[in-house]
């Protein structure tokens, strides 16, 4: 239901469980279509499609609001119920309900939003883009939303002197069955434009510690971190023979902890705990203790010689001599 990578079998499948219930199973109550999930070896992220008790159709004239507030989780099945003239699968039936979006998901989408949409001025990209500065933006499809209308505050289009890459995903039932993901295409990719010198920043997201973290399977982790530290350092080795730098940190934790504490089953969910931040290159800096993710685009203003816009409420965590 909450796809982003167009795998839209596994979209149909909510859709028609949502508007004509129908589905492969059935159970009394929600505790027993879990457990019989459990039974079927399907854990919480993969439980297939359950009707719960009898049928609830959706019908003309209802009205459906969508409380989902992750816009890039939204889309898909927002477009099935929206769209008129939706062709990536065939619908039985599409109801004439009356939609509202939680948040605006994309401006493109025929339907009202409960909350409009804000607007940030001065984030990261349209800073760099105001001073002058290229910049790309990459990653593969789990996480391209992250690094172009998330990291650009909701903003769909590029900055000037923005370019984005996307790689797409691959189109496999669960990415424990492939934990190097699409890393080593994005990193050719990476590592081509910081040879070329092409642009003066690069923002990456690497999909794999989260999206096979969520597998919950210790195996395929292990795999995918050994993948991601092969992928970056080909990276800091691209950077180091221009005299580059890189700043690598995340949002959450999550393929840390592949293991509950107190059940001992698998830990699938993220983690709430602290994250790293790490800069690579050849000054010796001095940085100061604590810090938050609001201080990430300010660190790397510093670096870059640039003074922090007023909007920005962090502070770099370098020391100025």
């Amino acid at each position: 239901a909450m796809d982003r990578d167009n795998r839209w079998d596994r979209v149909s499948t909510a859709y028609n469980l949502i508007v004509d219930s129908s589905a492969e199973f059935h159970a009394a109550t929600g505790v027993a279509g879990l457990e019989a999930a459990y039974a079927r070896d399907e854990n919480d992220e993969f439980v297939k499609a359950t009707r719960i008790g009898e049928p609830a159709n959706v019908e003309d004239g209802d009205a459906v609001v969508f409380m989902n507030f992750r816009a890039d989780r939204a889309r898909e099945l927002t477009r099935v119920f929206v769209e008129d003239d939706f062709k990536d699968f065939e619908r039985a039936r599409q109801p004439k309900v009356n939609y509202v979006m939680l948040t605006q998901y994309a401006a493109s989408i025929p339907a009202p939003s409960a909350f409009a949409a804000g607007s940030l001025k001065n984030v990261l990209g349209e800073y760099l883009a105001d001073n002058g500065k290229t910049q790309l933006r990459i990653a593969e499809t789990e996480k391209y939303a992250h690094v172009t209308f998330f990291f650009s505050g909701g903003r769909e289009e590029p900055f000037p002197g923005e370019e984005r890459i996307l790689i797409p995903s691959p189109k496999v039932a669960t990415y424990d069955l492939q934990p190097e993901m699409s890393a080593p295409e994005v990193t050719d990719k990476i590592v081509d434009a910081i040879e070329h010198q092409r642009y003066d920043v690069i923002i990456v997201n690497y999909a794999n510690g989260d999206m096979v973290g969520h597998s919950g399977i210790m195996e395929a982790a292990i795999k995918a971190v050994e993948y991601l530290d092969v992928c970056v350092g080909r990276i800091t080795e691209a950077l180091e023979k221009v005299g580059g730098e890189a700043l690598i940190t995340a949002d959450h934790g999550n393929v840390e902890q592949m293991t509950d504490d107190a059940t001992g089953q698998a830990h699938t969910a993220h983690t709430s705990e602290p994250v790293p931040f790490v800069y690579v290159g050849k000054r010796q800096l001095k940085v100061r203790e604590g810090g938050v993710l609001a201080d990430v685009a300010p660190t790397m203003l510093h670096l870059l010689g640039m003074e922090k816009p007023q909007e920005m409420t962090g502070h770099s965590i370098l020391v100025k001599e």
